[in-house]
Formats: structure tokens, sequence, C-alpha cells
């Protein structure tokens, strides 16, 4: 599936399944949740949280969709083309960061 066959898709969902998009104040409350969800598993399977019984069945996959899912309909209700958002994106930092990354000793110690 390309950026633009997920922004049609999640377009299709929402206005057939989803009534309507919730307004990009209550998105962008959603796109927290979603993402302190992601940041809920990363700490407990890769940091030193320990999990608790309520984090039962949290799968990594499903919510960075759902982070995905969001994203994309903010974009959806606000006129962007994620497609070329990205593409522009990696341009800008490919030129901001053509060296900065190389010459990082950090990168290269552990």
């Amino acid at each position: 599936m390309t950026i633009a066959e997920a922004q049609q898709q999640v377009d299709s969902w929402i206005r057939t399944t989803g009534v309507r998009y919730f307004n990009e104040l209550t998105n962008m409350a959603i796109l927290t949740e979603e993402v302190g969800e992601v940041a809920r598993i990363i700490s407990r399977t890769y940091g030193e949280q320990s999990f608790k019984e309520s984090d039962t069945g949290r799968d990594l996959a499903d919510e960075l969709a759902d982070v995905m899912f969001v994203v994309i309909c903010l974009a959806n209700q606000t006129g962007i083309d994620l497609t070329e958002a990205l593409q522009q994106n990696i341009m800008k930092k490919t030129g901001r960061d053509a060296e900065r990354h190389k010459n990082n000793d950090k990168l290269f110690s552990e």
C-alpha cells in the first residue's frame, strides 16, 4: 500500500464507518494518547520498566498502526499530501544532515 492509498483508504473508512472526522484538536489528543501507548510498550520492552497485568495483549505493531492512522486523519483533514510531505522532509534532512551524522563520534562508539 502506498502512502496515497493509505490516505484514500483511511478517508473511505472515516466516511463510511467512522461517520466523520473528529476535529483536529480531538485528533491531536488521540494522537498523543496513541504515542503514549507506543512509549509504554517501548519502555517496558527495551527500558527498565516491568510489564503490568494491564499491559497484557498490547502489541507494538498495532499501536504504531494506530499512530499512523491518526496522523493520516490529520493529514487528510488539513489537506496534506503525505507522500509529498515525506519526500520534502527527507530532502530537507539529507541537505541539513549530509555530514552531521557521519561526523558524530557518539554514533560510532559503543
